[in-house]
C-alpha cells in the first residue's frame, strides 16, 4: 500500500486582516478621520469578540458550578 504525503498550506490575508490594512491607508492618507481605535478594530475586535465569550462561558460555569 502507497502512503501518499499531503501537505495543507493554509496562509495569506484574511478579511480581517484586509480590512484593517485598507482602514490604516485611508487614514494615513487622510480620507476617513476616524479615531485610531476604530481603525484598528477589525485586528482587536475578533479576539475582544473570543476573549468576551470565553469570559462569559467561564462565568456561567462558575455558577453552575456552584449549584452542584
Amino acid at each position: 500500500m502507497k502512503k501518499e504525503n499531503q501537505v495543507v498550506v493554509s496562509g495569506g490575508i484574511g478579511f480581517f486582516e484586509a480590512l484593517g490594512l485598507v482602514f490604516i491607508v485611508l487614514k494615513l492618507c487622510g480620507v476617513i478621520d476616524w479615531s485610531w481605535w476604530w481603525v484598528l478594530a477589525p485586528i482587536w475586535m475578533p479576539i475582544a469578540l473570543v476573549l468576551g465569550i470565553i469570559i462569559i462561558f467561564a462565568i456561567i460555569v462558575g455558577i453552575m458550578s456552584l449549584f452542584d
